[in-house]
C-alpha cells in the first residue's frame, strides 16, 4: 500500500487572478493526455461562463491526471485548482489543506502581485512545498530573469532554477511535470486507521444530491461504507464514489492520500460544507480535522425584482443558488419604495457581483440591488449588543451606547511613482498608515487598517485608475471597532426611504449628504408638484434640494379680459399641486439607488 502511496502527488496552482492559471492547468491536462486533444477547449476546468468572460476561478475543482514519468513509473497526479481573489480566500484555505504542495505561478510581466503574497503566506501556513514558476514567457513585454530576481529575494530560492514556463505554447511543461514529482513529496496517513477525509468543495447534483470532494487523510473509504458528517453528525448513505478525470469517474474506493468525490445523497449544500470532515458510522475517528469554520459574510445588500410579480421566481432561484453556493445568505425583508425583496450576505463585492449576475442569466430575471453595506455592533443603552446589516434596522440614537464597524487591514503593491495619489486615496478614506516595504527598486507595499465600509464601493476601480492599472490590494478582517457613527436618512417628498438610509461617520455626514441630494435631484424625474429631497441626521434636516414641479400653462386660453379670472385660475392650478404634493408617489429610478453607490467618487 505505501508503495501505491509514494506514487500520488497533491498538489495545487496558486497565482494572482490572470495570471495564467487556467490556462497552464489546461497544458497539464494536454501533456498527461488526460484530456484527448479532440476535447479540448481553453480553460476546461472553467466551466461556468461567467468564469471564462472574467478570466477568473470562482469555484475550486479537482482533476486525477496519470503520468508515465522518465523514472519508467506512473504517477497519479491530483491537481485542485483553486480561486485567486481574496474573496474566495475561505476556500483557498480548504484547497491548500488538501495539498501537499503548490505551484506559485508568477507572470512574468507583471511581477508578484497582492494575492500571490496573499496565498503564498497561507500556503506556507500550510507547510507545503513550493515550487515557483515564472509564466508568459513567450510575450514580448517578459522579463523572465527580473521577475525570478523577485522571488529568489522572497522565497531565496536561487533565481536560476526556477522554472521557466509558457502556458500558452507548453514550453517547459514537461520540465514541469518531472519537478512535480522531485520537489513535492508523497502524501502520508494510514489508510488502517477509522476514515478521515477533508471536505474541499461540494456542489448539487440533482440526482446524486450533494457531491462533496474530498481528500483522504486517513483510512479508507469504500461504496458500501456507512458515512457520517462529523460536525453535525449527520449520517449519509454513499450512493457512489470516484475520481475526476475531469468528469466524475466511480471507483471502487478511496484510500488515504488519494483525492475523489462522495455523492451523499443530501439535499442541502449546508449540510455538508466546506472543510467538514467525514468518517465512517462503524469506526468514527475520535476528533474531526482541524480548521472547520464556517464562513462568514462580510457584504451585505438587498436584492428586488424589477417587477413585483418575479418575488417568486427570485426566491425559487436564491434557493437553487444556494444548492451550490453555501456561503450565500438571504431573508425576505420589504421597502416602502421597492415592494418585497431579499436581503443577502456575501463573502465580498466580487461575490455579490457574480450572484447578481448568475441570477439575472442563468434565472432571466432584472433586479435591483440597494448599495452595500457591512455588519455593524451595536453596543445598547440597556447592556446588550445586537448586529445590524441594514441601516434601516438601526435603533434609535438614544437607546444606542456605541456602534462597532467592521475594519481591514489592506496590502497595497504599486510602483514607487504612484506612491503619493495611494497614500491620498486611503488616508481620505479614513486609512490609518502602518508601514511601507521595497519589495525592490521599483515596487513598494503599503500596508493600512481601514473601516470595510471605505473599501466597499469604488476603492479599487480608484486605485487602479490612479495606477493606471499596475496596482493590486489584498485584504483581511481585523475585527470591529467603536466610530463615531451616525445614520443618515433620505427624505423624499418629506418620507423616509429606507433603501437610500446609509450609516457614515458625523464628520462626512454633511459632506456626503449635501452630495447625495445633489445627486438624487439629477435622477429623480419632475413631477407634477415640487418634490423636496433631505438629508436627515436624527431630527435635524443636514441638506436639502428640490425637484422643480412641471407646470402646464393655465393661462394660455386667456387672451385679455378681467384679471380676476386668471387669478381665478392659478389659485385653482395652486390647491391642485397641493392636494396632488400630499397624495402623489413619487417613482424613483433605478439610477437612484445607484447613487448611494457612487458617493465616494
Amino acid at each position: 500500500m505505501s508503495n501505491a502511496r509514494d506514487r500520488i502527488r497533491n498538489f495545487c496552482i496558486i497565482a494572482h487572478i490572470d495570471h495564467g492559471k487556467s490556462t497552464l492547468s489546461d497544458r497539464l491536462l494536454e501533456a498527461t493526455g488526460t484530456i484527448a486533444q479532440r476535447e479540448m477547449a481553453e480553460q476546461v476546468l472553467d466551466r461556468m461562463d461567467l468564469e471564462r468572460e472574467k478570466g477568473i476561478t470562482i469555484k475550486a475543482k479537482a482533476v486525477r491526471m496519470l503520468y508515465d514519468s522518465q523514472d519508467g513509473q506512473q504517477y497519479e497526479l491530483n491537481l485542485i485548482d483553486t480561486p485567486g481573489h481574496v474573496d474566495f480566500a475561505y476556500e483557498v484555505s480548504h484547497a491548500l489543506s488538501a495539498c501537499e504542495g503548490a505551484l506559485l505561478v508568477v507572470d512574468a510581466t507583471q511581477g508578484i502581485e497582492a494575492q500571490t503574497l496573499a496565498n503564498l503566506y497561507l500556503a506556507l501556513e500550510h507547510d507545503l512545498d513550493i515550487i515557483p514558476v515564472v509564466n508568459k514567457i513567450d510575450l514580448p513585454s517578459a522579463n523572465p530573469d527580473g521577475v525570478a530576481g523577485e522571488i529568489e529575494d522572497l522565497l531565496g530560492v536561487p533565481a536560476e532554477t526556477i522554472m521557466r514556463v509558457s502556458a500558452k505554447d507548453g514550453t517547459g511543461v514537461d520540465q514541469l511535470l518531472e519537478a512535480i514529482i522531485t520537489q513535492i513529496r508523497p502524501p502520508v496517513g494510514d489508510p488502517e486507521r477509522p476514515l478521515r477525509a477533508l471536505v474541499f468543495d461540494s456542489h448539487y447534483d440533482s440526482y446524486k444530491g450533494v457531491i462533496a470532494y474530498v481528500r483522504v487523510l486517513e483510512g479508507q473509504c469504500t461504496g458500501l461504507t456507512p458515512l457520517m458528517i462529523m460536525s453535525n453528525s449527520r449520517r449519509i448513505e454513499t450512493l457512489e464514489i470516484g475520481v475526476f478525470s475531469p468528469d466524475m469517474r466511480p471507483v471502487e474506493q478511496l484510500s488515504a492520500g488519494n483525492v475523489g468525490y462522495v455523492a451523499t445523497g443530501l439535499k442541502n449544500v449546508r449540510d455538508c460544507r466546506v472543510g467538514d470532515t467525514i468518517t465512517g458510522v462503524q469506526r468514527p475517528a475520535e476528533e474531526p480535522l482541524a480548521g472547520f469554520d464556517p464562513p462568514k459574510p462580510m457584504v451585505f445588500a438587498g436584492l428586488y425584482p424589477v417587477e413585483n410579480d418575479d418575488y417568486v421566481a427570485l426566491r425559487d432561484a436564491l434557493e437553487k443558488l444556494q444548492l451550490n453556493d453555501a456561503s450565500l445568505v438571504y431573508e425576505p425583508e420589504s421597502s416602502v419604495a421597492l415592494n418585497m425583496g431579499f436581503r443577502c450576505g456575501f463573502l465580498g463585492l466580487l461575490h455579490m457581483e457574480i450572484v447578481q449576475e448568475r441570477l439575472e442569466r442563468e434565472y432571466e430575471l432584472d433586479l435591483i440591488a440597494t448599495a452595500p453595506s457591512v455588519e455593524y455592533e451595536v453596543a445598547l443603552t440597556n447592556g446588550t449588543t445586537i448586529r445590524v446589516d441594514n441601516p434601516a434596522d438601526l435603533p434609535d440614537m438614544a437607546q444606542i451606547a456605541e456602534i462597532r464597524e467592521p475594519w481591514m487591514h489592506i496590502s497595497l503593491f504599486t510602483p514607487t511613482d504612484y506612491i503619493g495619489p495611494l497614500m491620498e486615496l486611503a488616508t481620505g478614506r479614513r486609512g490609518v498608515f502602518e508601514k511601507m516595504e521595497y519589495l525592490d527598486t521599483r515596487r513598494v507595499m503599503l500596508s493600512f487598517e481601514i473601516p470595510l465600509s471605505e473599501i466597499l464601493v469604488n476603492f479599487h476601480d480608484q486605485l487602479k485608475s490612479l495606477s493606471r492599472g499596475y496596482a493590486s490590494m489584498d485584504y483581511r478582517f481585523l475585527g470591529h471597532r467603536a466610530g463615531d457613527l451616525v445614520k443618515m436618512s433620505i427624505l423624499v417628498n418629506e418620507e423616509v426611504v429606507d433603501a437610500l438610509s446609509v450609516i457614515v461617520h458625523r464628520e462626512s455626514a454633511y459632506d456626503k449628504g449635501s452630495l447625495l441630494v445633489r445627486r438624487l435631484k439629477e435622477v429623480i424625474p419632475p413631477h407634477l408638484f415640487p418634490v423636496p429631497i433631505q438629508a436627515a441626521v436624527g431630527g435635524r434636516v443636514i441638506a436639502r434640494a428640490t425637484v422643480k414641479g412641471v407646470r402646464k400653462d393655465v393661462l394660455a386660453k386667456c387672451y385679455g379680459g378681467d384679471i380676476t379670472r386668471k387669478r381665478k385660475l392659478l389659485e385653482r392650478q395652486k390647491e391642485g399641486r397641493r392636494r396632488l404634493k400630499r397624495i402623489g408617489k413619487i417613482e424613483l429610478p433605478q439610477e437612484a439607488f445607484m447613487t448611494v453607490l457612487r458617493l465616494n467618487d
